[in-house]
């Protein structure tokens, strides 16, 4: 290992001076690259449009390449090829391995076998980017330690894929001929060297770090940031706001709980790009097979997580005082969490029934029972005011 990335070690040196840095661990290429694509983008950038101004042309083909390249990682690299949420046909699968590559973020094999990994071993030390370790080691850090070759057992499916297998052989020649020559070229087109050089920098270089990041916060903040209605088995979160910025993977406690589903947003009202692209192209007859959670299991696990809730607030209420029982307001709100705690437990039981027999129930019901349990937790944070209030 040494001897592959040796060439790549600093000579004498800083790092040599660190007690206990593991530096021969390093891998250098990655480490440079992160770096030096960054500082290009936040100094680079700004230089760029002060001394020859923003054109529209070159912010339009920095949002273009963004939208394709980050929808290749979340639609291709993410749902598609790691957790084969859909079927697609080749012109899909080409399309999302090219731009995918252009995210320098590895070929598709390496990145779903690393992904794979992560959702069997989720904050654990055989997680890759295991938040346990630290918000930095999840969002970046463990990159900066990705050494290869590397044993790869968990994408046998992958490998009999040959348009997968040709980008594994070539993704980096792809990275930088579409993601970097390609902009630079059609920026000259559009304006010589001047537009050259702001195609690179705009669509090339800050496009790929605005991508790379926003798919690290995925690994990063959305393992510390919102809610878990579903789970709260794994630290994995959901976030209406992480999903802005990364193409509607923000609601990452679903997916850790129904992985194989191709929507993360599986409310009607979730942002979901992502989802939404694939409906489309599924319409269009490019992809198909799509892999959905049935709604009785989605609302059984937010009953499941919503009762595990329950039970640990009504522990905590045991320990009002006495007098605080006494009043007349906290009895009626008591007698009436008394009463919808009943009316979930029966929901939940009819519901466990129905999932265990493959039955299926009305979305209306199913609204009602959701409703319920609403209800329930609300019943009960009315409590916990009223015990803060005579305590």
């Amino acid at each position: 290992m040494e001897a592959q990335w040796g060439r790549f070690l600093p000579a004498t040196t800083t790092f040599r001076m660190i007690p206990n840095f593991p530096y021969r661990r390093v891998n250098w290429v990655a480490s440079y690259f992160l770096i030096a694509t960054f500082f290009t983008a936040v100094i680079g950038t700004p230089l760029y449009t002060k001394h020859f101004g923003l054109d529209w042309f070159q912010v339009a083909m920095f949002l273009i390449y963004f939208m394709l390249t980050g929808l290749s990682i979340t639609l291709g690299y993410h749902r598609l090829f790691s957790h084969r949420s859909f079927v697609a046909k080749w012109p899909v699968r080409l399309g999302t391995l090219v731009f995918g590559a252009c995210a320098f973020e590895d070929s598709a094999l390496d990145w779903s076998s690393d992904h794979r990994d992560h959702h069997k071993h989720t904050d654990t030390d055989d997680d890759p980017y295991n938040i346990q370790k630290g918000f930095f080691w999840a969002h970046i850090g463990w990159i900066f330690f990705k050494l290869y070759p590397r044993v790869m057992n968990n994408v046998a499916d992958l490998r009999k894929d040959p348009i997968v297998m040709w980008q594994h052989q070539h993704h980096r020649t792809i990275a930088v001929l579409v993601g970097f020559v390609l902009p630079a070229l059609i920026g000259y087109a559009w304006d010589g060297p001047v537009g050259a050089l702001g195609g690179f920098l705009m669509a090339g270089v800050t496009r790929v770090v605005a991508v790379q990041h926003c798919t690290f916060f995925i690994n990063s903040l959305c393992h510390c940031m919102g809610n878990r209605p579903y789970s709260g088995k794994t630290s994995a979160r959901d976030s209406w706001f992480m999903a802005l910025f990364t193409f509607g993977e923000g609601y990452h406690n679903y997916h850790h709980s129904f992985q194989h589903d191709y929507r993360n947003g599986v409310k009607g009202w979730q942002f979901d790009p992502t989802k939404w692209t694939i409906w489309i192209l599924a319409r269009l007859g490019l992809v198909t097979d799509l892999r959905r959670a049935a709604p009785e299991k989605v609302l059984l696990a937010e009953l499941r997580e919503a009762r595990i809730q329950a039970e640990m607030r009504l522990a905590e209420l045991k320990q009002i005082p006495t007098h605080a029982r006494q009043c007349a307001s906290w009895q009626k709100a008591f007698d009436r969490v008394q009463e919808m705690s009943a009316a979930f437990t029966a929901n939940y039981a009819e519901l466990e029934r129905a999932v265990s027999e493959q039955v299926r129930v009305s979305r209306k019901r199913l609204e009602a029972w959701r409703g319920n349990s609403v209800q329930l937790l609300e019943g009960i944070a009315e409590l916990s005011r009223l015990q803060t209030a005579y305590s």
